[in-house]
């Protein structure tokens, strides 16, 4: 019986156990990958803490946006094949919905999701692959897998940013990076970024017109878009009325489960155009649309994904990485298997 290595979470709060797991018979819609690389994600930090709804669901595994080899595929698996290079992600995209898999410890049941990517092999649901040409490098399949697709879609469906249009992002952690290169895409200018952690240099190099480390210095102007990656209730009270006239305000950062986010004077929203706040998940991708049309970018130089990741692990240092992400002095760090 096959073993393989994986991050566990064991208990909330705590760091991740590495274990040797071995699989059930693959169910209907089942892929086992072999994984190559994963990224991280804050959401995989709100997971340690049982914010997602994961607390009753412990020991599990982690991850969400990877790379990966198909192994084997299970009955009724039709859109890939043994030897397919895919992107892991966690939205879902063409094919069967699978049930969740197994994994066993020492004959003791562990959990997983419709896809995990911190772990030497995942069983997938067949809807959270998608094929990309053998070619496809290994780290821009992970980033693809959520923080690179997110970005993109979030500024070209969900912020519907225009040529010469303003942008403000808010956090220029993997995900505030990849959206100062989607901006610059997309024809904004200026492309402005907030963070407490000085990372004006990086986000330079990736095209971020002005970068603030004070709030101050953002509170007098007013943008057409608004991007938050934080999920900072008090940040978002402050800024939400630096939005312009048809402005955008588009929230990808998660608040913390009970709290509240209070629009002060809220008169601002009815201009003489009106203004738009708008959650999204993913930034409203379809992978099998989406994922090849990036890739196909990235292989004409207008995605530059080597500034983009900052950090890299192999996973028997997955705690460490994951401290590095907590502190908050990382772009996107990734996961080698």
């Amino acid at each position: 019986m096959m073993k393989f290595k994986a991050a566990v979470l064991v208990s909330l709060n705590q760091p991740l156990e590495l274990y040797d797991l071995t699989i059930d018979k693959l169910d209907f819609g089942q892929v086992l990958v072999k994984v190559i690389s994963s990224g991280l994600c804050g959401a995989q930090l709100q997971e340690i803490q049982g914010l997602k709804g994961n607390a009753n669901f412990l020991p599990h595994l982690l991850g969400h946006e990877g790379c990966g080899i198909v192994e084997e595929i299970g009955p009724a698996v039709t859109t890939v094949k043994p030897g397919d290079k895919v992107v892991m992600h966690w939205k879902k995209g063409l094919g069967l919905e699978a049930a969740f898999p197994n994994y066993y410890y020492n004959d003791k049941k562990i959990g997983g999701g419709k896809v995990t990517t911190l772990s030497e092999y995942s069983v997938v649901s067949e809807n959270r692959l998608t094929k990309v040409d053998n070619e496809t490098p290994a780290d821009l399949c992970a980033l693809l897998g959520c923080g690179l697709s997110t970005a993109l879609g979030t500024i070209n469906y969900e912020a519907d940013l225009k040529i010469g249009e303003s942008t403000l992002i808010l956090g220029c952690g993997g995900l505030g990076l990849n959206l100062i290169q989607a901006s610059k895409i997309a024809g904004s200018y200026p492309v402005c970024v907030f963070d407490i952690n000085d990372k004006s240099s990086l986000a330079a190099s990736l095209g971020a017109d002005n970068f603030h480390i004070n709030i101050n210095d953002i509170l007098n102007n007013k943008y057409d878009c608004i991007v938050d990656t934080t999920g900072n209730a008090e940040l978002i009270k402050q800024v939400l009325p630096l939005l312009g006239d048809r402005g955008r305000f588009v929230l990808l950062g998660q608040n913390k489960p009970g709290l509240s986010l209070e629009i002060l004077n809220s008169n601002h929203l009815f201009g003489s155009e009106g203004k738009t706040i708008k959650a999204t998940q993913g930034g409203d991708i379809i992978p099998s649309r989406d994922i090849p049309r990036y890739a196909k970018l990235h292989k004409s130089k207008y995605l530059n994904i080597d500034k983009i990741i900052t950090h890299k692990f192999n996973l028997g240092d997955i705690n460490t990485a994951f401290e590095i992400l907590r502190s908050g002095n990382a772009g996107r760090i990734i996961v080698e298997m």
